[in-house]
């Protein structure tokens, strides 16, 4: 018998040997399979369709076992799809029996803003971590609440902030903290999009809790206090509306200005009105950066005064939820935590509250938690 061909035999003994020893043979990728986190879907949408579930198929430390939907047709398309056992298949009635469901790790709240609190605390109560989508929720103490829950069931909450692993948003926040073009002096950011369905739920108060701020202005929120690493002081905001049946729940456009703790001027956009709102530029004192388009999904451009910055491309919510898993196994908080949505939220309000006072708010005395 050739050499080969003994070592041959013997890796194939060895490794059924270690398959006997654990009860039963698993290859080398069932065992990583093994490893990953399993990840429950809730609601199936359009971003869990065309975003999360293929990411799903990217990431390292986690998987999709499991999906809650109240749309029976959409229950056999993703079990069979994905592969899920329908002892795994939940509908909104059923929710809680997650709790005996050990193939979940992690639960991804992909609902209407108003139900995030309701599910999210579930969840926590279920002993399941939580990765909850923007905005956390419709008001600030409905964060409290989500917060107190994970930290009472002691199960790690992340908010679906995936431009913050994105590498040219990750580039831009090592701009801003190198200091490498100077101090930052003025930031301007600004997302929005011409809405269409009258009737969908982002455009009623009661699921939404706000129209284009909640919905893409927060971005522009987000990348202001990311870059600065502050919380504004002060805050004076306006709103336009054009379509007063179309608009009567919720905001269709918006503008408003922050005062940083630094002295940094913020001045922001948002809108349901229009399209090519999409971008961010900060000014520094010898230069300046910033992204166009600067929120989508792929396909966004950093540049500054220094040139372009050529980075790879690569699935933002695959990376989020490998971190948020990650986080889960090191034992340690998501830096997108339950307090950053909250300090959102905190913001948010004040600028509703401009918008109907007509006036300046300040938000120096305010605290996050």
């Amino acid at each position: 018998m050739s050499t080969s061909r003994r070592e041959f035999i013997a890796s194939v003994s060895a490794a059924v040997a270690v398959g006997m020893t654990q009860g039963g043979f698993h290859s080398a990728a069932s065992a990583a399979e093994d490893k990953k986190l399993g990840v429950a879907l809730v609601g199936l949408g359009s971003l869990s369709n065309h975003q999360l579930a293929p990411a799903l198929q990217k990431t390292q430390h986690c998987r999709l076992s499991a999906i809650v939907t109240g749309t029976p047709e959409k229950e056999r398309t993703w079990a069979d799809r994905y592969q899920i056992d329908q002892r795994h298949v939940y509908n909104y009635d059923s929710f809680d029996k997650i709790a005996g469901d050990d193939s979940i790790d992690i639960v991804y709240i992909v609902l209407p803003n108003s139900m995030h609190a309701e599910y999210t605390i579930r969840a926590a109560r279920a002993g399941k971590h939580v990765i909850c989508e923007k905005p956390m929720a419709n008001t600030s103490e409905e964060c409290r609440q989500m917060i107190a829950a994970c930290q009472e069931a002691s199960r790690l909450l992340a908010i679906g902030y995936r431009c913050q692993f994105e590498p040219r948003h990750m580039r831009c926040m090592e701009f801003a903290r190198e200091k490498s073009m100077g101090a930052i002096k003025m930031i301007e950011a600004g997302f929005g999009f011409k809405i269409g369905d009258p009737n969908q739920w982002r455009l009623k108060k009661s699921l939404a809790g706000g129209g284009a701020l909640m919905d893409v202005g927060i971005y522009a929120l987000q990348a202001c206090r990311y870059l600065t690493g502050e919380e504004p002081l002060s805050i004076v905001a306006q709103e336009t509306k054009t379509d007063a049946q179309k608009f009567a729940e919720v905001d269709e456009s918006l503008t408003w200005t922050m005062r940083f703790p630094s002295g940094v001027l913020a001045y922001c956009s948002t809108s349901y009105n229009f399209n090519g709102l999409n971008r961010f530029r900060a000014f520094a004192d010898n230069g300046w950066f910033g992204m166009d388009p600067a929120y989508s999904y792929n396909d966004n451009r950093l540049e500054s005064s220094q040139g372009s910055t050529d980075l790879p491309q690569q699935d933002q919510f695959a990376t989020e939820m490998d971190q948020f898993a990650k986080c889960i196994q090191d034992n340690r908080p998501s830096r997108v935590s339950g307090e950053e949505g909250l300090k959102d939220l905190i913001a948010i309000e004040a600028i509703y509250r401009s918008v109907q006072s007509q006036s300046l708010v300040e938000l120096g005395s305010q605290k996050s938690a």
